[in-house]
């Protein structure tokens, strides 16, 4: 399976600043990640941006699609903030590309203790393989199709809308 990864950073690739006290940007983890993980070959990883998603635009946005619209691969896993993950596939969702695009990020950042960065990469990229052309949410272990999915913030899991 060709795949490619983009990242565009949210809480999944934040670090955490012990001195400041804070989560900010210093570089994307996907590379260490796919070490660790030991994916297969072959795949092509794309830091888009580094941008936390309440900070996104609909000219963001546009970049993601340009992206995965550009992308030679038919199979892509988009790393995303939570907060507006589903304005995001909305945009990739209504384009209706031949390709089969999955959403996934985390609450807690990948270098965090307790992340679950690593499940929902994991299953993201389960899903990229099996899914079906679209656009799609893969957290908490369930798929959502890219028009029926609602981020619960008072539970902090994605579900069916």
């Amino acid at each position: 399976m060709s795949l490619r990864i983009i990242t565009t950073g949210g809480t999944f690739d934040k670090h955490y600043d012990p001195i400041a006290g804070a989560l900010s940007f210093g570089g994307s983890h996907l590379e260490e990640i796919c070490t660790r993980v030991r994916l297969p070959a072959p795949f092509a990883l794309e830091v888009l941006m580094l941008l936390d998603s309440l900070d996104m635009d609909a000219d963001h946005r546009a970049q993601v699609l340009a992206a995965c619209r550009a992308a030679a691969e038919r199979r892509i896993v988009v790393i995303h903030g939570t907060d507006t993950m589903v304005e995001t596939a909305a945009v990739l969702g209504a384009a209706a590309l031949d390709k089969t695009i999955v959403l996934t990020g985390a609450m807690v950042p990948y270098e965090v203790a307790g992340s679950d960065a690593l499940f929902n990469l994991g299953f993201a990229l389960g899903c990229a393989a099996h899914l079906g052309a679209g656009a799609w949410i893969a957290m908490n272990g369930v798929a959502h199709p890219w028009d029926r999915v609602r981020k619960n913030r008072e539970q902090g899991v994605f579900e069916t809308a």
